[in-house]
């Protein structure tokens, strides 16, 4: 079955540069726009030092591409859909082919 790649996510990448007073200034950098079928899983809820937090585990779909491409997700990395954000836990090839990919990914929603 082909999947529907019908919402444009941003991939983004962290980024870590010197503050100036020998601590690290944490940063995210978009690699590009990757077209993608969301697919959402069931919800939690969760809370840390008073913040409840909702996450949600999903499934984002794109298409494949070599290991080591930059248009290539990798664990650690995010996807950006407006406000809406998308922490990728695991990818991994969604068809014996390699045309499409699996992001097992999580979305972390502050309530």
């Amino acid at each position: 079955m082909t999947p529907r790649l019908n919402r444009a996510l941003v991939l983004e990448a962290r980024s870590e540069s010197p503050d100036g007073a020998g601590g690290l200034v944490v940063g995210w950098v978009a690699l590009g726009t990757l077209w993608a079928a969301v697919l959402p899983g069931a919800g939690r809820e969760g809370g840390d030092e008073g913040v409840t937090t909702g996450e949600v585990p999903c499934r984002i779909v794109v298409r494949g591409a070599p290991v080591g491409a930059p248009s290539r997700p990798v664990a650690g990395q995010r996807f950006r859909e407006g406000g809406r954000l998308f922490r990728i836990l695991a990818v991994t090839e969604a068809d014996p082919a390699a045309r499409y990919l699996t992001c097992f990914a999580r979305e972390e929603v502050a309530a």
